[in-house]
């Protein structure tokens, strides 16, 4: 199992940071372009136990998978997102989406683990690094920061 964290400081109040992660699909889609669909299957009151059903464009190939609310919290100063889902049938992947309200700014933490279901795609792992992720955090920060919520 692999896992990579990256923290980045974002000049926006917490509301608006966390607004990019409420599931709705036109939100999503400023910080995550390559998803194409994401539609709601089971919906839970506490969060915990809601899945959604995900389409993401690689290349000229769409997977499809089921994303499931592992954890959620939604406090004032503290707000916490964890999902977990299968890819391909080849990896289990988990992603954690931490927020901290700093005065008027917001440290956000994201973990993401990506575990190999198959010993072949171990390898693949072996080669992995943590650009995707670090991409990931500057694009949350940079949409954040423009104000096009």
């Amino acid at each position: 199992m692999k896992q990579w964290t990256k923290e980045i400081v974002i000049n926006a109040p917490i509301e608006v940071v966390w607004k990019l992660f409420d599931g709705s699909f036109a939100n999503m889609q400023k910080i995550m372009p390559q998803v194409v669909e994401h539609k709601p299957v089971k919906i839970t009151e506490e969060g915990v136990g809601s899945v959604f059903r995900q389409k993401y464009k690689e290349g000229n190939r769409i997977e499809e998978y089921d994303i499931k609310t592992l954890e959620f919290l939604d406090d004032e100063n503290n707000k916490k997102l964890k999902v977990g889902f299968t890819l391909a049938n080849m990896f289990e992947i988990t992603a954690l989406y931490e927020l901290i309200q700093m005065n008027n700014k917001t440290l956000f933490r994201y973990t993401v683990t990506n575990r190999p279901l198959k010993w072949f795609v171990k390898l693949l792992l072996l080669f992995a690094n943590e650009k995707v992720v670090i991409q990931f955090v500057e694009r949350v920060k940079r949409v954040a920061e423009s104000g096009d919520q």
